[in-house]
């Protein structure tokens, strides 16, 4: 069973406020969770930014939805309660309340359909079979963008040298965090003198512990052998403290994991490499922020 959208919470939540009573918006999102049956691991289901749970969400939205229809209010901050109109609507027994339902409520209409776009020429999505919540439209899109960029990034990466591959994981590594200048790790790429060893920086700004480096850059169907490993465990062999990242732009077989996960190697894909770059703005630039503001309610709490 999969997550209802958010369409689909609208009438369980207001059947459970029913009543008249007050509920706070998390105990009834709970509520509302259980009469829709979300199994114990649908309910940690997380949006891909991992900033809240999906259930959550759509019950957020649903209440949203429900508030602009004038179904029920808030009378306090984190607290719900059904309205007239809303008791009114429950008597009649719909089987479901969703976008098209509510569109029967002027105050729903105009803010569904956002009239200032006449004013603005601003076009809005106006689909009553949209079953995604804006927060869940947002973050799909950002997924369909990193994908695209990490394809991208791959490619280039595949476009240039070997040696332009072993600078750039050691620019990687530096704007993570790992000891010594930029220009001391650049200039240890390659020059290590140890046969499987690209490149050795501390893992400390002191140089107490150092890591090897190993990097390859393989297309996507040259998948890393367990064999390339095991040459690699060979040249740490009889270092102090020996610690060692295998880095390729393709991947690594099951056997390869496993001898890596045996022998305390760090292994890094095509893809977690991508999404490091991306997170430390390696190769790529920011195009434009967008910002997304919320109701500031410790402004709007009054102090009597």
């Amino acid at each position: 069973m999969s997550i209802p959208n958010y369409q689909e919470f609208m009438l369980p939540t207001l059947e459970m406020i029913s009543d008249g009573a007050e509920y706070k918006n998390s105990e009834m999102a709970l509520e509302v969770a259980k009469k829709l049956k979300l199994s114990e691991s649908e309910m940690q289901e997380m949006l891909p930014s991992g900033t809240q749970e999906v259930f959550y969400n759509r019950a957020g939205w649903a209440r949203t939805y429900l508030k602009k229809a004038d179904l029920l209010h808030y009378p306090k901050r984190g607290i719900m309660q059904i309205t007239d109109l809303g008791k009114k609507v429950l008597e009649s027994k719909p089987q479901k309340i969703d976008v098209k339902f509510l569109k029967q409520f002027e105050n729903f209409n105009t803010f569904f359909n956002n009239k200032k776009q006449e004013e603005t020429g601003v076009i809005t999505n106006t689909n009553d079979e949209e079953l995604e919540t804006p927060d869940e439209m947002i973050e799909n899109a950002r997924t369909i963008l990193s994908a695209h960029l990490e394809s991208d990034l791959l490619s280039n990466i595949l476009e240039n040298s070997p040696m332009f591959f072993e600078k750039l994981v050691a620019k990687l590594l530096f704007k993570m965090g790992y000891g010594g200048s930029e220009k001391d790790i650049l200039q240890s790429c390659g020059k290590s003198g140890d046969g499987g060893i690209d490149g050795i920086i501390n893992q400390d700004v002191l140089g107490l512990d150092q890591i090897h480096i190993q990097a390859k850059r393989y297309k996507s169907d040259n998948i890393v052998q367990v064999g390339a490993l095991r040459d690699f465990c060979g040249a740490l062999y009889g270092k102090k403290n020996p610690k060692g990242v295998f880095i390729t732009t393709s991947s690594f077989t099951k056997p390869a994991i496993e001898f890596a996960q045996d022998n305390d190697l760090i292994l890094i894909d095509g893809r977690k490499l991508t999404k490091l770059m991306i997170e430390y703005t390696i190769g790529v630039q920011v195009k434009d922020v967008i910002e997304i503001k919320k109701i500031d309610n410790d402004f709007f709490e009054e102090n009597i």
